[in-house]
């Protein structure tokens, strides 16, 4: 292990990032008053800026750490995450960013149910939030934990707890403006240490790729540059792991709600445009990072390091730019996943006090939208923390992998059907949120995920369980079945002002042109509507 309790160079950046991040908050907490600034920054945010901050959301402690850290362990079979993520943006740019733009207030639920009856669609999709926030808050705590570790020689519990309580110290005070600078500081160091740890790597090998390759190969084989033949279920976990990481993107709130913070619908699309890139230049250096790992440090070591391979890239910063590297690297895996969890947070409070509270509790007499945030805040902090120790030994970017595969199930399907299929109803969107939810937490619970890695089920017992789910992970079922649901009871319980309201909303996002009145026309069915 790396003695990295005595590097001062850590502990220098640790605390250099600790002091800039928190002045960015005190200046923050003066205008985080109304709730619009409180949530959304007041719409305040440039395109520029809201690309990295949303680079800041999307690449996490599983990016840098993960992805790496399965690469080096596994091969090329890990590959597929970067992949599927990379995808996934392209599919935000062209089909989500101007609708959530122009049809969002606060949060992601203004979108789904803005043609829709407001309180049951807000009530599903803040259930269905809870284990999508969680499993991820989980994962951004998990490397937390092991950071703190390497840096000050804490134990990994109460170093998820000083964690916690940082981060819940920016969401409280900042808001979303000092949550968004977090990003942006977060992303811009992740990005240029990447970079000069991507050069050090290639420095070792004359800048030549093919070189590094063969340096891979002549230890590990030619096969670990290229896909293993899978059989069973095994292909289908991996079609199952894809189709989550894919479309999971499209249905994860802390990213999707990012749009809400720019001026209009250009600067959502232009911030999108620009994240794409700032994402897929990112993911080909980690690809370059995790066999730079495995050539370098080998597996053996990084397996002995521990935490899944989540140590692989401080075990391979050490290597090459030595204690001082390695503390940059490791505070900047320690910001990446404090601006990560402090989004995820905002997104979960923002969800409950404008959702529930607001929209549900209260209704037209919200008030004190800020303050049930920040209560809502502490409360998923402090279960996040508690669920962090159960999940302690899991890879975090398959961790990832689940959260994304119940945003998959639970939001994305109800989430398209709401924009392009005009037969969607308010009990079908229900149903199509808590069915993908529900299905996909359970099959979680009986998978090998739990019943193997948590609760320490042998796998010969794990067989012989009949009503176990034999696959780790259940976007390919649970998926489908959301949509499904959705489209099965819509088309059983009609809704003719849900129909209507799909012509009202093509001409909201400007696909329609502007409807002339008539005598008979009476409905309201703008997205203050309060049924």
């Amino acid at each position: 292990m790396i003695g990295a309790h005595t590097n001062v160079a850590a502990l220098f950046c640790f605390f250099a990032f600790l002091l800039v991040t928190i002045g960015i908050t005190v200046f923050a907490s003066r205008k985080a008053q109304s709730a619009s600034e409180f949530f959304n920054a007041g719409g305040q945010i440039g395109a520029g800026q809201n690309a990295f901050a949303m680079a800041g959301e999307f690449l996490s402690a599983a990016a840098l750490l993960g992805m790496t850290g399965a690469l080096a362990l596994t091969g090329f079979d890990a590959i597929l995450y970067s992949i599927c993520v990379v995808a996934s943006w392209p599919l935000i740019l062209f089909g989500l960013a101007q609708p959530i733009k122009r049809l969002g207030t606060f949060t992601l639920t203004d979108v789904i149910a803005w043609r829709l009856s407001k309180r049951p669609v807000r009530i599903a999709v803040v259930i269905a939030s809870i284990p999508i926030v969680l499993f991820y808050l989980i994962t951004q705590l998990i490397a937390a934990g092991g950071l703190v570790n390497l840096i000050f020689g804490l134990p990994y519990f109460p170093a998820v707890v000083c964690v916690g309580a940082i981060m819940l110290c920016y969401v409280l005070f900042g808001g979303m403006r000092a949550t968004t600078w977090v990003q942006i500081i977060k992303a811009v160091l992740l990005l240029a240490g990447a970079t000069l740890l991507t050069a050090l790597v290639l420095s070792r090998f004359h800048f030549s790729v093919i070189e590094m390759f063969r340096a891979v190969t002549s230890t590990y084989g030619v096969g670990t540059l290229a896909p293993r033949p899978s059989q069973g279920l095994a292909r289908w976990d991996m079609i199952s792991l894809a189709l989550a990481m894919t479309v999971g993107a499209l249905g994860m709130p802390q990213i999707l709600t990012r749009f809400l913070t720019v001026g209009s619908p250009v600067e959502a699309r232009r911030s999108a445009l620009y994240c794409t890139g700032i994402v897929g230049v990112f993911h080909l250096m980690v690809l370059l990072l995790g066999f730079g790992c495995l050539a370098l440090v080998g597996r053996q070591a990084i397996a002995a390091a521990g935490g899944a391979g989540n140590m692989a890239v401080p075990l391979l910063s050490q290597m090459l730019g030595g204690n001082a590297f390695f503390g940059y690297i490791c505070a900047v895996s320690f910001s990446t996943t404090l601006a990560v969890v402090a989004g995820l947070t905002l997104s979960a409070a923002t969800t409950f006090a404008h959702d529930i509270w607001a929209g549900v509790v209260r209704r037209e007499h919200a008030s004190n939208e800020a303050r049930v945030a920040k209560i809502a805040a502490t409360v998923v902090s402090i279960a996040a923390v508690l669920l962090a120790q159960v999940f302690e030994h899991q890879n975090v970017a398959f961790m990832v992998g689940l959260s994304y595969s119940i945003a998959a199930s639970a939001n994305f399907p109800v989430l398209a059907l709401a924009l392009f299929w005009r037969r969607l109803t308010t009990v079908g969107a229900v149903c199509g949120i808590l069915a993908g939810a529900a299905v996909s937490v359970v099959l979680i619970l009986l998978s090998p995920t739990v019943q193997i890695d948590v609760l320490h089920r042998s796998p010969e017992a794990f067989a012989r369980l009949w009503w176990c789910f034999p696959m780790k992970n259940p976007a390919l079922f649970s998926i489908p079945l959301s949509f499904v649901s959705a489209i099965v009871v819509s088309l059983l319980r009609p809704e003719p002002v849900a129909n209507a309201g799909f012509d009202e909303m093509q001409r909201a996002l400007g696909n329609l042109p502007p409807a002339r009145a008539t005598a008979g026309e009476g409905l309201d069915l703008s997205p203050t509507q309060a049924n």
